[in-house]
């Protein structure tokens, strides 16, 4: 069995048409035919509330809200939709004083025996910022309660406005995750920086990353989405 994980910043559903358009959205995450989905920049409007269900129509998957901020037009933050079992849900506050409200979504999922867990993001602008943050993800990472002692691969993903490559965040994540290259997602329309990523531990389960960059995603947001695809068999390290 292989899972299919997408990482996928909407953008608020404003396309680079400047339109707003949630059934583009909806057409690029069907088009994905994901198992998990981690969600940035989602935004709740107080006069249509229903943008996770809208999403999740016709499909096996379940909303998990992960909203971190509070607008004059509605709540804003991170989502993960998912069609796996879910069995505990943290959310986890990242944010950094002065700078936008940031979180993160910790979930434990199983599928048929496999347990993952998965930790969803949007990290921050500011380079200070990311590094308090990547800290704190870790420390959550490697922390294993009750629930996760039988994980079979851990999951990073999300935006993770990293594009140093010798940037003290991106050397911590690839020392817990062996880390590697992918295509650019950002900007969609002539993508240059790497920031949408799907970290796995172990690396062994890892069975490819791409850059979806189709004509609808490359509307439908700023960023294009990113899908890996992670093995549930048992892995053998080389």
């Amino acid at each position: 069995m292989t899972l299919v994980l997408a990482s996928y910043n909407i953008h608020r559903c404003y396309g680079r048409d400047g339109r707003h358009d949630p059934e583009r959205i909806r057409q690029v995450l069907h088009n994905l035919d994901a198992h998990v989905v981690a969600l940035q920049e989602v935004e709740l409007l107080y006069d249509s509330p229903g943008l996770l269900e809208f999403f999740c129509e016709n499909t096996a998957w379940k909303a998990i809200p992960g909203l971190t901020l509070t607008r004059d037009s509605g709540h804003y933050g991170n989502a993960l939709l998912t069609s796996l079992a879910i069995h505990s849900v943290r959310r986890i506050d990242l944010s950094q004083p002065g700078r936008e409200p940031r979180g993160a979504l910790h979930v434990t999922l199983e599928h048929h025996g496999f347990q993952l867990t998965v930790t969803a993001t949007h990290l921050g602008l500011q380079p200070g910022e990311r590094r308090a943050q990547v800290r704190r993800l870790l420390e959550v990472m490697r922390h294993r309660d009750a629930s996760e002692r039988d994980a079979d691969a851990k999951v990073l993903m999300g935006d993770l406005n990293e594009w140093l490559g010798w940037g003290r965040p991106r050397r911590w994540l690839r020392a817990y995750f062996t880390d590697y290259r992918i295509a650019a997602s950002y900007p969609a329309g002539f993508p240059l920086l790497s920031l949408d990523r799907i970290l796995v531990d172990p690396v062994e389960r890892l069975r490819g990353v791409e850059v979806v960059n189709s004509s609808l995603a490359r509307t439908a947001s700023d960023h294009l989405p990113v899908v890996a695809r992670l093995e549930t068999n048992t892995v053998r390290k080389p």
